[in-house]
Parts: structure tokens; C-alpha cells; sequence
């Protein structure tokens, strides 16, 4: 975590006691645009590739967990809770998840073909294959706060 994203997270808590379970991340793909969905409220749910996390030796979210948002510019935007973290095949992740997420005109037809790309890649890049059933980290969360600029 940065020395911005721990500045921003010391003053939200102020003279209260700061949970310990947080972290700073920016969204894999377009940081500024989905920072921008979940301070207005849109993007209420993210998912990532299951391997990634596996690949990267990192603990997995947990509920109740907290995160800083960082934009492009790795500078902390917003605080959200983590309240479910469920992990599926992605070829089953409801369309319910696919509107939380906010991202195009929100279908599961937009949802769908975005992150099948981006999972691609990422597959591509640990030395895998893409499949239709790979396991996924589906989180959803709730905003806490936004920083002011």
C-alpha cells in the first residue's frame, strides 16, 4: 500500500480504531473509468480469474475485508467493504452478477465478452488456456467512502 492510499485510510478511520484487514488495488482494465462506476454507485461487484490468485501465491478476499480503489495514477479515489465472496465456474455467474458490475450497458452479453477476453489473456500470460468453466472470484461490495480531492 502506498504512503497516499495509507494517508487516505488513517484519516477516514481518524481517532477510531482502523480495521486491520485492508488493501490498495486499481481494476485490471480501465482503472479511471471502473473507479469512476463505483463512486457513482454503478459497480457494486468485481470478479478475477481464480488461477490468478493461485499464480500469484495471494490470499483470496474475504468478507468483511476492506480495499482502497487507486486509480491510474496509483492515488487512493474510494473505500468498499467486501460482503460475499463467491467462487464458480464462470459459465455460471448470473446475470444478477453481470448487472452489479456495472461495466457496458451492464448485460450479460457485454459482461460475458469482456471478461472472456481478459481472461484470455490472463490465461494466456500464466501459461494456461481459457475455458468457459474456469473457476472465478466473484466479490460484491459496498462503497464506504470517497475521497476527497
Amino acid at each position: 500500500m502506498n504512503e497516499q492510499a495509507k494517508q487516505y485510510w488513517n484519516n477516514y478511520w481518524n481517532e477510531n480504531p482502523a480495521p486491520g484487514n485492508v488493501s490498495a488495488w486499481a481494476f485490471g482494465v480501465d482503472e479511471d473509468e471502473l473507479a469512476d462506476l463505483v463512486i457513482k454507485g454503478i459497480k457494486t461487484a468485481t470478479c478475477s480469474a481464480y488461477d490468478e490468485y493461485v499464480a500469484g501465491n495471494e490470499a483470496l478476499p474475504e468478507e468483511g475485508e476492506y480495499s482502497i480503489i487507486l486509480d491510474s495514477k496509483e492515488e487512493p479515489v474510494a473505500i468498499i467493504r467486501t460482503f460475499k465472496v463467491t467462487i464458480m465456474p464462470m459459465n455460471e455467474v448470473p446475470e444478477s452478477f453481470a448487472w452489479k458490475e456495472g461495466e457496458g450497458d451492464r448485460s450479460y452479453r457485454y459482461w460475458w465478452e469482456a471478461h472472456e477476453r481478459f481472461f484470455r489473456m490472463a490465461m494466456k500470460e500464466m501459461g494456461k488456456d481459457f475455458t468457459e468453466d474456469m473457476p472465478v472470484v466473484c466479490e460484491e461490495f459496498e462503497l464506504v467512502d470517497v475521497r476527497d480531492k
